[in-house]
């Protein structure tokens, strides 16, 4: 299983059986498995969601909407009872270029990738509940 690391994007080999160890990047020891979503921008989308092997769930947010405070939370929640997903969010006014390609038009925005490709996508607020079990039902 190759993981991105989040920290210093180096390309993992994680065996599939040790992804709940814990398992710390090669290059420079950060966490691969953390439960906690990560920043994602317009330099680093690409090679995170292209060499994950994992689904990766990005929340496309802004700071300045209501609805994603709101979500921000529960988004954080849903990333803790997931650990088989990384969670990922993309702040739509730093990274337009990213916004743009993805055509978001709406926020908040969820997209499950995997591999860089997009299973499934979903728009508005969420509670934890409906996060996940709208990635258990599209992460295939």
């Amino acid at each position: 299983m190759h993981l991105i690391c989040p920290s210093c994007l180096a390309k993992n080999r994680v065996p599939e059986e040790r992804l709940l160890e814990h398992p710390s990047c090669g290059k420079c020891g950060t966490d691969l498995m953390k439960s906690q979503p990560i920043a994602l921008n317009d330099e680093n989308f690409a090679r995170y969601t292209e060499g994950t092997q994992l689904p990766v769930l990005v929340d496309f947010w802004a700071e300045w909407c209501g609805p994603c405070k709101m979500m921000g939370p529960q988004f954080a929640l849903a990333a803790q009872q997931l650990p088989a997903v990384r969670f990922a969010k993309v702040d739509t006014e730093a990274s337009p270029k990213i916004s743009v390609r993805h055509r978001i038009r709406s926020i908040p925005t969820m997209i499950l990738f995997r591999e860089g490709v997009e299973l499934a996508r979903a728009s508005g607020a969420m509670t934890s509940a409906d996060i996940l079990r709208w990635v258990k039902e599209n992460a295939g």
